[in-house]
């Protein structure tokens, strides 16, 4: 009962999902986020050795309470959150429409602002603990059809930061900015930016979970910051 729990949102598939591995092999007491992919959660949740699920739509701020009244309930306390739902969506600027902007910011942003409120009071009840917001490398380098996304993106690195001073130094925020993650869906585009990326390799979700560890689990003395896990794409 010692060792820290951690709720990963979005923590099902993809990126989550080794997230989620990752801390259960670091020992973490691990909370599984999901909404629609049961099956999957499920799936990873044995595969973390049997942890916990807890269901919730992130874009009600309703659903975002009572998830963290149930992490409460059933694990006693929080001290690890990682943000890492997330939508993703292509789009030419000209042709976004309301309906497309808060499909993306309901969870990208606004969800992962109430997920951080509701787990900083948690966590403020044992005496703080460790938040990482998932972000993009389109949160740092303008993409074209992705306005609405990379707005999102680069909102989460600034609400970062302002949490950072917010709950220092009983907690930190930090933010994990991941370059292309190929999974089995990955377009064309993203295949050219893998043969521009100075690693000259796509990155993967142990990548992302290595700096998110780091975050979680490093000196308290960093805060506020961001973290690109891109191969050095940024710097192109």
């Amino acid at each position: 009962m010692n060792s820290p729990v951690a709720l990963v949102t979005g923590a099902a598939k993809r990126v989550g999902r080794g997230i989620a591995l990752r801390l259960a092999r670091e020992g973490a007491r691990v909370a599984i986020h999901y909404h629609r992919s049961e099956a999957e959660a499920r799936q990873t949740a044995d595969e973390c050795g049997g942890a916990e699920l807890f269901r919730a739509n992130l874009e009600s701020v309703d659903e975002i309470a009572r998830m963290f009244a149930e992490v409460e309930e059933r694990m006693g306390r929080l001290d690890w959150l990682v943000n890492n739902a997330a939508r993703f969506t292509r789009f030419d600027p000209m042709a976004i429409t309301e309906k497309d902007w808060d499909f993306i910011h309901a969870v990208n942003l606004k969800a992962t602002f109430f997920c951080c409120q509701h787990g900083a009071r948690l966590m403020q009840k044992s005496g703080g603990g460790r938040i990482v917001n998932l972000s993009s490398l389109g949160g740092i380098r303008p993409w074209a059809e992705h306005a609405h996304y990379c707005a999102s993106k680069a909102g989460v690195i600034m609400l970062t930061r302002a949490l950072a001073k917010a709950w220092a130094p009983g907690i930190t925020v930090n933010s994990v900015a991941p370059g292309v993650i190929p999974f089995e869906d990955i377009d064309e585009r993203g295949r050219r930016m893998i043969e521009v990326t100075p690693a000259r390799r796509g990155g993967a979700p142990e990548d992302v979970a290595d700096a998110v560890t780091y975050f979680l689990k490093g000196s308290s003395f960093v805060t506020g910051q961001v973290l690109a896990v891109d191969g050095g794409l940024s710097l192109k």
